[in-house]
């Protein structure tokens, strides 16, 4: 069974989003779907199709966080040493060295990664060319309008 890597933080938002689906909604579709066995036809009732189709959705939901939680391999970055190499859970302050661009990325698993939010997938070309790497080197990236060069300017354990 391959395991994948997820930080800390992302483990408790599943767990708890987990708990909230098994708990408060499957009572909430439950209710719903009583009240609409008792409007009558079944046949012909949206209300009762309706229900059952989110209780559809739910449970998929509900085995699919089950699937990624065990399969989870929760790396917390706090209990590693800071030796100022990037590695996964690390915050990299980065300069692009050809138009002199600040970023800021943490590197989390691919389920996490939301570029919006600073936060890039280990397995994106990004992290790829970091990881290993120090503080003052420089990272070569290939994207698709050709390659790129990022200096590692702080590595964070946050």
């Amino acid at each position: 069974m391959k395991r994948f890597p997820m930080t800390v933080e992302s483990e408790q938002a599943l767990r708890e989003e987990l708990h909230r689906r098994k708990t408060v909604d499957r009572a909430r579709i439950a209710e719903a779907i009583a009240e609409a066995r008792e409007l009558g036809d079944l046949k012909e009732n949206a209300e009762y199709h309706a229900a059952r189709e989110q209780q559809s959705f739910n449970e998929g939901r509900v085995q699919e966080l089950e699937g990624k939680l065990s399969n989870a391999q929760v790396i917390d970055i706090t209990t590693i040493e800071n030796t100022g190499k990037v590695i996964f859970g690390v915050t990299v302050s980065l300069i692009n060295t050809g138009t002199d661009e600040e970023a800021v990325y943490k590197i989390v698993g691919e389920d996490e990664a939301d570029i919006k939010d600073g936060k890039i997938s280990v397995s994106s070309p990004i992290a790829r060319a970091l990881i290993g790497k120090e503080e003052g080197d420089v990272a070569v990236v290939q994207t698709p309008k050709g390659s790129v060069e990022y200096e590692i300017d702080e590595v964070k354990h946050i």
